[in-house]
């Protein structure tokens, strides 16, 4: 089996790159120093219609695969807007997958289209402080009351919660205690985030500067209940049609990331001459950033085979996870040498790869980490008892 682009994923990925090239490698340094949502390169990219390139299309989106939206999403990744482009585009992508799976027709008629447009942003509200990646265990509590269900808790690590006008919350709605097994009594909702009754406090962080993370303080949060996604205390479930997903996205953008890097390498090893001759005939440069290449580019083949399991219909998940982590382990090794092949100057900001190493690590970490993903992988695909 052989994986290549067909020729109207070559056209989505050369289509991308061409509205990237107005992003030049000043403006993400500009972003990386100053911070500010990168609010030109969302517009246009809804402006073309790719924020919708996985929503059905009667809902104004494309309806196309989880393998084209990768290669969208390693395409914006690779131009050199790294982590910070990436981010600020791909909650459009998988966040909304469960108001496609889940949500009445009135609601996906309501909520997609403005989405698609760039007219909203939303954010993905499930992490909080106290359980980390134990989502069974969440404490932010959503009480009926009525026509409306009233949410109070806590929420960490929200990206774009300070631009977003929406937010896909997961709060549980049946104390723990009382359901039969803990994935049960938790519920979605895609509702508006409103300030007056939600606190959004942002997290200083080390890179991704311009694509805010934060906490979420709730305090008495008032849901119609017509917000609430799917079958009540069933948002475990849910959410999981968003993590798979999410999980090749974050793979394709890591490679795209360590893509650019080696190129980066590449190019100055090819023109920084040391000794009468380019540092790139030394055997001791060629060879990191070959291994590095395979690496990437292995890792880009477990995550597009997961994504075509997925847009297929089948089990995804030991594929999804491998990818993730094949792709944030290559693509901080792969930023890391690109860093070591430009010497002292791989530590000046003005090179750009320094800034590429902090956002690498990032999808090391994040959305689950690489012990954790180990763990499902030792599970779920060799049978081993659960660790955790």
């Amino acid at each position: 089996m052989t994986y290549q682009m067909t020729s109207d994923q070559q056209g989505i990925r050369d289509a991308v790159l061409r509205i990237c090239e107005e992003f030049d490698d000043e403006f993400w340094l500009n972003r990386d120093r100053e911070g500010g949502f990168p609010h030109e390169l969302h517009q246009k990219l809804a402006r073309d219609g790719w924020l919708g390139i996985a929503i059905p299309e009667e809902y104004g989106g494309a309806g196309l695969g989880i393998v084209d939206a990768a290669i969208m999403m390693q395409a914006i990744a690779e131009s050199g807007g790294g982590n910070s482009a990436a981010s600020a585009i791909h909650m459009n992508i998988f966040g909304l997958n469960p108001v496609v799976k889940f949500g009445t027709e009135d609601q996906k008629k309501t909520y997609l289209p403005p989405l698609v447009a760039g007219e909203q942003k939303a954010c993905f509200g499930v992490t909080e402080p106290t359980t980390g990646l134990d989502t069974t265990k969440l404490k932010t509590r959503a009480v009926r009351q009525g026509d409306r269900y009233v949410v109070h808790g806590q929420k960490v690590w929200i990206s774009t919660a300070q631009v977003a006008d929406k937010i896909l919350l997961l709060a549980r709605t049946t104390p723990l205690e009382e359901v039969r097994k803990p994935t049960e009594g938790l519920s979605l909702f895609y509702t508006d985030l409103d300030r007056t009754f939600v606190t959004v406090s942002e997290i200083e962080k080390m890179g991704r500067k311009c694509v805010d993370s934060n906490e979420l303080f709730i305090d008495g949060l008032p849901i119609p209940a017509e917000d609430l996604i799917g079958e009540e205390g069933q948002g475990f479930r849910q959410i999981l049609h968003g993590l798979n997903p999410e999980r090749v996205l974050i793979a394709a953008e890591a490679v795209g990331i360590g893509r650019n890097a080696l190129r980066r390498a590449a190019d100055y090893a090819n023109e920084r001459v040391v000794f009468g001759r380019p540092v790139g005939q030394n055997q001791g440069v060629q060879h990191p950033l070959a291994a590095c290449w395979a690496e990437l580019e292995a890792a880009n083949l477990m995550a597009m085979n997961a994504g075509a399991l997925y847009d297929a219909g089948k089990p995804c998940g030991n594929e999804a996870n491998a990818g993730k982590y094949l792709a944030g382990e290559a693509a901080v090794k792969a930023t890391q040498t690109a860093q070591l092949t430009f010497g002292g100057f791989g530590y000046a900001k003005e090179y750009h790869v320094e800034r590429l190493v902090r956002e690498a690590i990032l999808f090391r970490i994040a959305p689950v980490t690489p012990q954790l993903v180990l763990s499902f992988i030792a599970e779920h695909a060799l049978g081993l008892p659960k660790s955790y």
